[in-house]
């Protein structure tokens, strides 16, 4: 940012450096052993009297010195020529920090050069003991080269101390320093046993090669188990956060681990091989094999260490996006390119030209355009605008090893729209789109008689809404399994529950007697998942058309799990079926009651706003295959996990049976987060938008949507989501924090915080489905609301107590059936069919207010009473008789 950006788009400054590096290294590697392979060699010919080998000595030192000096001083030039115009900024700041060490280092290198040099040219001339000095002390300068340069090289990934201090020694001297020290020693071991074979195979002498090729493999199969040992220290010499990061989180990590490994055994191997008697052709091309294989061993290890250091080029110091990690809070708040220096572009009126540039100074660094490493086009192609909004927010929160977006959320938003039109070549859409449904539904009011009716039928769905994907190809998150429940109460100056000798049937409305099929997720589930989490998810048990049973507690009916669909077979999209509820006597079928209730239904699952794809049903609905296979492959490629391609085998999995669900029974696996916790705490890190509008990314709320479920009382009068559950962060901490004692759930939470209470500590624990937001937070003793209402962070203690469990004061009529179901409580209105979700309300009493109000008692007594038994604020005027229906 301080510094000229050099753009390689397709070939990438990476690349250009791993291209001169990896070379250079490996070189170096053996300028290090090499000399102590010379050292030692030429003291054991002396030693042995051998002249034959003294001779391979002196050829050998001369290849060493060619190799070398002349390749590796050049290669070295190299290095600092390309790593100071790529990052620039990081090499001022390993020259600064450390001029002195690399002051000392160019004498240790001068010192080599003068003792190689003085060794070669004059190994005639010498005696043995001038020999083996001098070669003690090229040697000795290029290990004293090499512990001056790994400090700084240590520095990059482990600085230690030194960004406390600043003080040289606790940079130099950083908690990777000797573990580093000692493996590369040991690997530049192995390496001069390589390139003495290059030396050996060309001996005429056969009894003489064969020695010589026998004393290298010594060096290198001597070197590899000190590398192993001092390998596994280095690893553990790591602090636990890098450990964390880039061996479990980054998956380029592991590619090069591997390449690095299996090049170790193969090299093991080959020296084991080359030690046998095998014949000249046979050593020269395992030779070749070797040093190309040592090569790809040297890239799998410094490909290791460089990722290792993601997100930063200099450990917790400066990004790699050569930011540092002290301004990226100024520059979230001033912009990047105002205070960049090399940039012409200064605002954000040319769209096009800023996000270049901030893709130049955020993306550049370790990514191509259509190139050939690490190319950000196939990794963003699937994401429309809202999906790169949505990494570019979250980037660097659960991916460790990605750097944060740095600027503005205006100057975000440039840079997404750059990557959506400039690399992927697709419109912004910067919202959910809006739905114009065709036409507002009928909904029929049933007939009811106050004078003569004896009987009251209450039903409602116990959840306000029920969310399907129908994607079973592929998946399953949400099966269609709707509950109803109901109660029947006999009319009369002491209104009776009637439970006894009644028969409760229901009926879905015509178009709605068959459910879209599911057979190919069905016919695997039934074999897989078991009988009763399958009586669960809708597998068996209740149809569209059927009857109530009596549930455990006595006091109420319910038809569970009934797999009715939004999908009508003529007509258009419509979440708001309905169902024709009868009680019967059961030892005359005479009808006692009737009434109609909805059972609401959506598949609006906006998986596709961030994942890609079209709604797959009439433009209004549904996840498509597009969508599903976009989410199952992002599933894999961060979980490790085969789900698309056991879902291509016809063999698509239900979520649950890994998440733990407590809404469908299922028990998950002990290591896995539940369901709810798992999706609401990854993808908070990746919300960019607040408030409400954050749920309706997802669920199906969006006040323009196919469903428009948030149509409660509350969101009449302005309160939404946050009210209850709080921000999306906040209710996922609420969530993770009932789940803390996992090990992935201090991922998710780490970057979460909340603005309702202090701190992520203060939020309180919770379960799905059975710990929710408490009514009487707002309404105290089932009071009017408080002032500036907020229920978020007061959990229900147990089922008991939940909205849908609930009953009033007399401990039998339940809260749903007088007000109507969660998120639809009365009035509700329905942006579909005004009424639809208000029948009963207005069978009963021709209001849709909640049952009894404005002491309309007569629904259930016959005749109006002064003061109410249920609860207090029965006896108070309803306060939004104003809301326009």
């Amino acid at each position: 940012m301080n510094y000229p950006i050099w753009e390689l788009p397709t070939i990438g400054g990476g690349s250009l450096i791993a291209l001169i590096a990896i070379l250079h290294v490996y070189i170096s590697h053996l300028a290090v052993g090499g000399g102590a392979f010379i050292w030692l060699t030429d003291l054991k010919a002396t030693r042995d009297n051998n002249p034959a080998l003294l001779n391979y000595v002196k050829k050998h030192t001369w290849f060493f010195l060619l190799i070398t000096m002349v390749f590796g001083g050049v290669s070295g030039v190299g290095i600092w020529f390309i790593i100071a115009l790529v990052n620039p900024a990081a090499t001022s700041s390993l020259i600064h920090s450390f001029v002195f060490g690399w002051a000392i280092e160019w004498v240790f290198f001068v010192g080599e050069i003068a003792a190689l040099l003085l060794y070669h040219y004059n190994f005639d001339k010498l005696d043995a003991k001038g020999r083996h000095t001098l070669a003690f002390f090229y040697f000795l300068f290029a290990w004293l080269s090499l512990a001056v340069i790994n400090g700084i090289l240590a520095f990059m990934l482990t600085p230690g101390k030194w960004l406390e201090t600043g003080n040289f020694w606790h940079g130099f001297i950083n908690p990777t320093y000797f573990s580093q020290l000692f493996f590369r020693t040991a690997v530049m071991g192995m390496i001069a046993g390589l390139f003495g074979y290059v030396t050996a195979v060309f001996e005429k002498d056969k009894n003489f090669r064969s020695t010589l090729i026998r004393y290298c493999s010594r060096w290198l199969l001597l070197s590899i188990p000190f590398m192993v040992v001092f390998g596994i220290w280095y690893y553990f010499s790591l602090p636990a956060e890098v450990r964390s990061v880039s061996f479990a989180a980054n998956p380029q990590t592991m590619a090069a681990v591997n390449i690095m490994l299996a090049a170790t055994v193969v090299i093991f191997c080959a020296g084991v091989f080359m030690s046998l008697k095998v014949g000249r052709i046979v050593q020269v091309l395992l030779t070749i094999i070797l040093l190309v294989v040592g090569l790809g061993w040297m890239g799998g290890f410094e490909y290791t260490r460089e990722v290792a250091r993601k997100p930063y080029v200099l450990g917790q110091f400066m990004y790699s996006t050569s930011i540092f990690k002290k301004d990226v809070e100024s520059l979230n708040k001033s912009g990047v390119l105002p205070v960049a220096k090399w940039t012409s572009v200064r605002d954000l009126h040319d769209k096009i030209a800023a996000g270049r540039e901030l893709f130049n100074v955020q993306c550049l660094s370790c990514h191509t355009i259509e190139g050939i490493r690490n190319d950000i086009a196939p990794k963003m192609e699937m994401f429309p605008y809202m999906g790169v909004m949505a990494q570019l927010f979250g980037q660097g929160t659960v991916q460790g090893y990605m750097p944060p977006f740095v600027g503005t959320r205006a100057e975000m938003a440039t840079l997404a729209a750059f990557i959506t039109t400039e690399i992927n070549n697709t419109a912004i859409q910067e919202k959910p789109e809006p739905y114009n449904p065709p036409a507002l539904l009928q909904t029929d009011i049933p007939d009811f008689d106050s004078k003569t009716d004896a009987y009251v039928l209450f039903v409602w769905n116990d959840l306000g809404m029920h969310c399907i994907s129908d994607c079973d190809r592929w998946f399953v998150i949400l099966p269609p399994a709707n509950t109803l429940e109901a109660q029947l109460i006999k009319r009369g100056a002491l209104p009776e529950m009637i439970t006894d000798g009644i028969e409760m049937s229901y009926v879905v409305e015509t178009g709605f007697e068959n459910p879209a099929a599911h057979s190919e997720f069905w016919t695997y589930a039934q074999q897989n998942f078991g009988v009763e989490l399958g009586k669960n998810i809708g597998l068996a048990g209740k149809k569209v058309t059927g009857s109530f049973d009596l549930d455990e507690n006595g006091i109420s009916f319910h038809a569970k799990m009934i797999p009715v669909m939004p999908y009508p077979d003529d007509g258009p999209y419509n979440p708001y079926p309905l169902f024709t509820v009868e009680a019967k006597d059961a030892k005359t079928g005479v009808v006692l009651a009737s009434t109609r209730v909805v059972a609401p239904t959506s598949t609006e699952m906006g998986c596709r706003n961030c994942h890609g794809g079209e709604w797959a049903w009439q433009g209004a609905a549904g996840v498509s295959d597009v969508t599903a296979v976009n989410i199952l492959k992002a599933h894999d490629r961060l979980s490790n996990t085969n789900l698309y391609d056991k879902a291509l085998k016809g063999q698509p999995q239900l979520c649950q049976s890994c998440h733990a669900d407590p809404a469908v029974g299922a028990a998950g696996k002990p290591a896995h987060l539940n369901l709810s916790a798992a999706i609401h705490g990854w993808h908070a890190n990746y919300m960019y938008v607040d408030g409400g509008d954050a749920c309706a990314m997802c669920h199906p709320a969006n006040r323009n949507g196919s469903t428009r479920c948030l149509r409660s009382l509350h969101a009449t009068i302005g309160l939404e989501c946050t009210h209850c559950h709080g921000s999306m962060q906040e209710h996922a901490l609420g969530l993770l924090r009932g789940q803390e004692e996992k090990k992935s759930a201090a991922r998710l939470m780490n970057n979460l915080k909340p603005t309702q209470v202090a701190s992520a500590a203060e939020v309180n624990p919770r379960t799905p489905w059975l710990n929710e937001p408490d009514c009487l937070t707002c309404h105290v003793d089932f009071g009017a609301p408080t002032p500036n209402p907020s229920a978020y962070n007061v959990w229900t203690a147990g089922p008991e107590e939940l909205y849908r469990m609930r009953t009033g004061v007399e401990g039998s009529i339940r809260c749903q059936a007088c007000h109507g179901a969660t998120h639809a409580i009365y009035p509700a209105i329905n942006g579909i069919s005004v009424h639809r979700d208000n029948i009963q309300p207005m069978q009963y009493s021709n209001m849709p207010y909640p049952i009894g109000a404005n002491f309309s008692c007569e629904v259930c007594h016959k005749q109006k009473k002064q003061d109410s038994i249920h609860h207090l604020n029965m006896e108070r005027p309803v306060r939004n008789e104003k809301i326009k229906m």
